[in-house]
């Protein structure tokens, strides 16, 4: 059985959205590379919510000096959650709109390995409140920004389990969380 599996970059105080304006400014070590790339193949599979699904979209196919992990992220099929997308997706996309408990469920049925879940705000949270989500990995940088999406909005309580920590050496600490 496959596991979902979010990774995730957050602040000190929860914030996920816009990374790109507050984890830059700590660079990435080796080790944070290298954990992302293995991580990366470990996977077959991505699972995204419409906005990220788009804007991934926009830039993956065509960054330049991506090397190895570009072409795994442009290989991996990935699946989009969205109840406002009706066109046919590229990117090797494929639309999930029917019950997502069910979809998600077949998924995770089918042979293979993890299957990740970037960004996504909306999609972990529904995926949270029906208990589908069986790993959270957690990339906490040491910022606090105030405000902005959170990774664990309004919702209901869940109850997880530490598992694992590591501490990189630009003061980035990954916290990975199973269901309890």
């Amino acid at each position: 059985m496959r596991n979902v599996i979010v990774s995730e970059f957050v602040t000190l105080d929860g914030v996920m959205e816009a990374p790109n304006q507050w984890s830059f400014q700590f660079g990435r070590d080796d080790e944070q590379v290298k954990y992302k790339f293995d991580e990366l193949f470990a996977s077959d599979a991505l699972l995204l919510g419409r906005v990220t699904y788009q804007e991934f979209a926009a830039v993956w196919p065509t960054m330049p000096g991506a090397g190895e992990y570009g072409l795994r992220m442009n290989d991996l099929p990935k699946y989009v959650v969205s109840t406002t997308l009706k066109e046919s997706l590229e990117w090797n996309a494929t639309l999930i709109t029917g019950d997502l408990v069910q979809e998600i469920a077949r998924l995770k049925q089918q042979p293979g390995q993890d299957i990740l879940i970037f960004g996504s705000g909306d999609l972990i949270h529904s995926l949270r409140q029906q208990d589908l989500i069986d790993e959270y990995r957690l990339m906490v940088f040491p910022i606090v920004v105030g405000s902005g999406k959170r990774l664990f909005g309004d919702g209901g309580n869940t109850a997880l389990k530490l598992v694992d920590t590591k501490v990189f050496s630009a003061g980035v600490v990954l916290l990975t969380y199973q269901r309890a």
